[in-house]
C-alpha cells in the first residue's frame, strides 16, 4: 500500500469522523426499521432461520431393519 499524501489522509479522517458521528443515528435508524417491521407483521411465513445443529437421522424404513 503506497503513502497517502497530505491532502489524502486529511480527507481521510474527515470520512472516518463523519461515520463515526453517523454511527449511533444508522444504528437507530435500524432498530427502528426493525421494531416497525416486527408490528407491521410479527409472522413471516416466508422466514426460514439458520440450522444451528445437524439433523437427526432420518428414520430407517420397516424393512430395512431385516437387511442388515
Amino acid at each position: 500500500m503506497s503513502t497517502l499524501a497530505p491532502n489524502q489522509r486529511r480527507r481521510r479522517d474527515q470520512v472516518e469522523t463523519l461515520i463515526r458521528l453517523m454511527a449511533p443515528a444508522l444504528n437507530l435508524v435500524l432498530a427502528v426499521g426493525e421494531r416497525v417491521s416486527r408490528i407491521v407483521e410479527p409472522d413471516d411465513p416466508d422466514y426460514y432461520p439458520v440450522r444451528t445443529a445437524s439433523p437427526e437421522p432420518p428414520p430407517k424404513p420397516e424393512g430395512a431393519e431385516a437387511a442388515d
